[in-house]
């Protein structure tokens, strides 16, 4: 079964991008060499890997890329640090 990674990255400007890949290692360097010149990450290089998850459906690792990249800063910290009990407290909207 094929692998695919949803995977999180700390820009230069502390900015999160979020992707899924099925090949990690390339994706990185490829993010990391700039050979995506009109990519999110190019100008805010370089980049850390601070998060990633292995799937065996891609089409669920899609799902998940989506969900996250709506997510607060605050809650992809925690997602990273791995606060996941405070997930559910920072979906909460403030009034």
């Amino acid at each position: 079964m094929k692998k695919s990674y949803l995977y999180i990255l700390k820009c230069k400007d502390n900015t999160f991008y979020t992707g899924v890949t099925s090949s990690l290692e390339k994706r990185m360097f490829e993010h990391n060499s700039g050979f995506h010149t009109n990519s999110y990450t190019y100008k805010r290089r370089p980049l850390e890997l601070v998060f990633y998850a292995e799937f065996t459906d891609i089409s669920i690792a899609i799902n998940k890329e989506k969900q996250i990249k709506k997510w607060s800063k605050s809650k992809k910290e925690a997602l990273i640090n791995g606060e996941y009990d405070s997930l559910i407290n920072l979906a909460k909207k403030k009034f």
